[in-house]
């Protein structure tokens, strides 16, 4: 018999794992990609660095963890992917070698009110479990200390299948507070702010969004028959006014057809308040935050328990106690109780417990307690909140893939991301992080740099290497690398100053600080100081101060940088003249829109169970605007050859630069165009939608509004959040000519290239949370360097160094 064996000369074949040490990317085309060609080592912690729309992004989030989810979702049966996001397959040629990604993105935690630190870690799941083993009184299982489980109960009688009978009933007793529903506030409605008492119905009396008089709305109070419509409402009887503001639900007749008749106070409550305020249009969330007033519930006191819950506790505390507690002194006392050995059997349970908060104070949020509403979280406190439940995982040789973790970091705070990220490396996985901060780049085993421009300039590799190579490989952010931001040595002159006396808001330790007026001020910080808490806190509401915070902007896909931004008024106005038409024509959500798709440009199909699909509208091929529409031109170009163009394009074509486009000058789209160019986004489309753009993009289109303002005083809140090197150097420069045209800008601020250039530092801290909520420094750059008790000075110091 034959030997099945092969002989001994011959060669041994090569291990089949060693062909998947990289991931493998041939002929990407995502987005702004020019067919990019590029390996990627697995089990390495590779950094993705360029400017700002160069197409990192695209690249490791659009394409190899698209993918790799895609992937991992056409494993599950067509009923269950009925129930997940439709994804369609990235523009690459070739893509080998992908692990299970996980993103930790820095998208925003959903504003639910129910939703808390504790709850986004599972940290509260731990202590509901530890109190309904130990605590004293004793109230049954870890239900009856959830603020998201009401207590409820019931009875009555079964009816078995042979006919026979029997009584029935169940029991089930949870933490939440009844009044506030767990929520820890109730609100009120300011009854002023919904009606003008001077005027009647019919002469706009109601001052509620919405509301116009003659408008069905108004109609509906005007001809309910309880009120005179011509009288003014100060003027109402006791009856008429309840009747107007608290009414129940009664039933009307008005103009012939039967109605439900309700209160404004009702109506309001049903129409906004059930809403989430994010996603509500400005003006709508003005108008919701001057009428609803917001108070700690009175029966709970804000904790969102009952009385019973409240009542049991573990070595005196209660789980409210616990929550409310800083997570770094909660760390200590689940170390003291799990040493004091008086929780017998608890042990692996304070274990697990001492392991999350360890990891919640080693990534830099021990400041935090587990009753803070996630929805208050930053995009940089929400991606490390995500980043703890996988810091103790067991899973190896996945891709982590993340956006710009150290956004929102003081320099201090970013060595322990570092370590956080060489730890998950080190566990055996592919760490892939987008991200500008040197530091980062230093630490990284790989780099693929982007560029070398952005948008049409950028979509290439333009180097791949090791960070020493990347020093000297000449591009964008090699050269960055090799120049340092000059400390300010002769900072302006203050004009004035802007008191602040005794704040006290959160950590604030009442606080005295003068900011000085007619200077770019940076206050700066460990996160979590107390550094918003101080500027926004205590000046943003003055007259004349604008703020621009980090909260995003909602956007859909028919929003976009011309609509958001309000540019794309004076364009329709002008194209409507020039060929005297309706600008509702050149709207994609009004009269000029495709019949087909409905402005949108694309058809979404529903397939059921399978997962629906998008194709791009086959009557305006992804114009969105009817084919009438596109026969008017302004400067030689249509609606949607304008909407396709990027804002330096734009900005030529309006200010008469461009040859081909006389008659085409907008003074009006000059000057939004300029600022969007001014943040750095000249790269971007006019008509691209909001909801593909990152959360840097979006902040500065909201700063590059803010900007335009007639305020003495703009509050930045971190502005280089998600900007390149090059970037943050073009952002401080037209700070520097805000500042000399005689306004205030003051910057809450990480970066010490922006601090570096300020006229005024003011430091808080010097620690978070407890730890700090004092003025540690103000004064001058060069005065703080060197300061003891300065983490800022300290790393300042080191950064100008020779």
């Amino acid at each position: 018999m034959e030997s099945s064996l092969p002989p001994e000369s011959a060669s041994p074949r090569p291990l089949a794992a060693a062909a998947h040490e990289t991931i493998t990317v041939r002929g990407a085309r995502e987005n702004n990609l020019r067919s990019v060609d590029v390996d990627i080592p697995k089990r390495r912690l590779t950094v993705f660095t360029g400017v700002s729309g160069s197409g990192k992004s695209s690249l490791v989030f659009g394409t190899v963890a698209a993918e790799s989810r895609r992937l991992i979702n056409e494993t599950y049966d067509a009923f269950i992917q009925g129930f997940m996001p439709a994804m369609a397959r990235p523009e690459v040629e070739v893509l080998e070698g992908l692990t299970a990604s996980i993103i930790i993105d820095q998208e925003r935690m959903a504003p639910n009110p129910r939703s808390t630190v504790g709850t986004a870690t599972d940290v509260n799941s731990m202590l509901r479990i530890l109190f309904s083993r130990f605590a004293e009184p004793a109230l049954g299982n870890p239900m009856a200390y959830s603020f998201n489980v009401m207590s409820s109960s019931g009875g009555g009688t079964l009816t078995k299948a042979d006919g026979t009978r029997e009584a029935a009933g169940y029991s089930v007793t949870g933490g939440m507070c009844v009044r506030c529903e767990g929520r820890g506030q109730v609100n009120d409605i300011d009854l002023a702010q919904l009606v003008d008492e001077t005027k009647s119905l019919n002469e706009g009396a109601i001052t509620v969004p919405g509301y116009k008089p003659g408008g069905w709305s108004v109609r509906f109070y005007a001809e309910s028959g309880f009120f005179d419509p011509d009288k003014p409402v100060r003027d109402y009887t006791e009856q008429e006014r309840h009747d107007l503001f608290h009414r129940e639900a009664t039933k009307v007749t008005i103009s012939g057809t039967n109605m439900t008749f309700q209160g404004l106070v009702p109506a309001v409550k049903k129409s906004f308040l059930s809403k989430d305020r994010d996603a509500m249009q400005p003006h709508v969330r003005a108008f919701v935050d001057r009428a609803v007033t917001f108070t700690d519930c009175p029966d709970c006191a804000g904790t969102r328990l009952t009385a019973l819950t409240l009542s049991s506790r573990i070595e005196g505390k209660n789980i409210a106690d616990l929550c409310a507690m800083q997570i770094s002194d909660l760390l200590t006392w689940i170390t003291e109780v799990s040493s004091s050995g008086n929780l017998t059997g608890a042990a692996p349970l304070l274990t697990a417990l001492t392991e999350t908060l360890q990891n919640v104070v080693d990534i830099g949020l021990g400041y935090l307690s587990l009753d803070r509403a996630s929805g208050t979280l930053s995009g940089g406190e929400a991606q490390r909140v995500k980043m703890i439940r996988h810091l103790g995982s067991s899973l190896t040789d996945v891709t982590y893939v993340f956006d710009e973790p150290t956004i929102g970091l003081h320099p201090h705070d970013v060595d322990r991301m570092n370590e956080l990220l060489l730890k998950l490396r080190d566990k055996g996985n592919t760490v892939l992080v987008v991200e500008h901060n040197p530091s980062v780049m230093a630490i990284a085993d790989h780099l693929v740099d982007m560029g070398p421009g952005a948008g049409t300039h950028g979509g290439e590799v333009v180097y791949a290497g090791d960070f020493a190579g990347l020093r000297s490989s000449g591009t964008l952010t090699g050269e960055h690398l090799e120049t340092r931001a000059w400390l300010k040595t002769e900072p302006r002159s203050p004009s004035g100053t802007l008191e602040i006396r005794g704040a006290r808001a959160h950590n604030l330790q009442n606080v005295d600080v003068d900011v000085p007026a007619g200077v770019l001020v940076a206050v700066t910080g460990v996160a979590g100081s107390g550094k918003s808490s101080l500027i926004h806190g205590s000046l943003a509401g003055r007259e004349g101060v604008v703020a621009v915070d980090q909260t995003g902007i909602r956007g859909s896909r028919r929003s976009n940088p011309a609509t958001y931004t309000g540019l794309l008024e004076p364009v329709r106005k002008a194209f409507a003249k020039a060929n005297g038409v309706k600008p509702a024509l050149f709207s994609a959500n009004s009269e000029g829109a495709c019949p087909t798709c409905g402005g949108v440009g694309v058809i979404y199909q529903d397939l059921g169970i399978v997962s629906g699909i998008s194709t791009v509208c086959e009557e305006c091929q992804g114009r969105r605007f009817q084919a009438a529409v596109l026969e008017y031109t302004l400067g030689g170009r249509n609606i949607a050859e304008v909407l396709s163009m990027s804002v330096e394009e734009a900005l030529a074509f309006f200010t008469g630069e461009d040859e081909d486009a006389a008659g085409a000058r907008i003074p009006a789209a000059q000057k939004v165009l300029s600022r969007l160019n001014d943040v750095g986004l000249g790269y971007l489309t006019l008509g691209q939608p909001l909801s593909t753009l990152s959360g840097g993009e979006r902040q500065r289109i909201k700063l590059a509004i803010e900007i335009g303002s007639e305020a003495e005083v703009i509050i930045l809140d971190e502005p280089s959040a998600g900007l390149h090197m090059a970037d943050t150097e073009r952002l401080t420069q037209m700070l520097e000519k805000i500042v000399d045209a005689g306004r205030t800008v003051i910057v809450i601020e990480h970066n010490l290239d922006v601090v570096s250039r300020a006229d005024w530092i003011i430091d808080v801290g010097p620690g978070a949370g407890h730890d700090g909520g004092r003025v540690v420094f103000s004064g001058t750059p060069g005065d703080l360097v060197g300061v003891e008790g300065s983490l800022t000075g300290l790393h300042l110091g080191r950064r100008h160094r020779r």
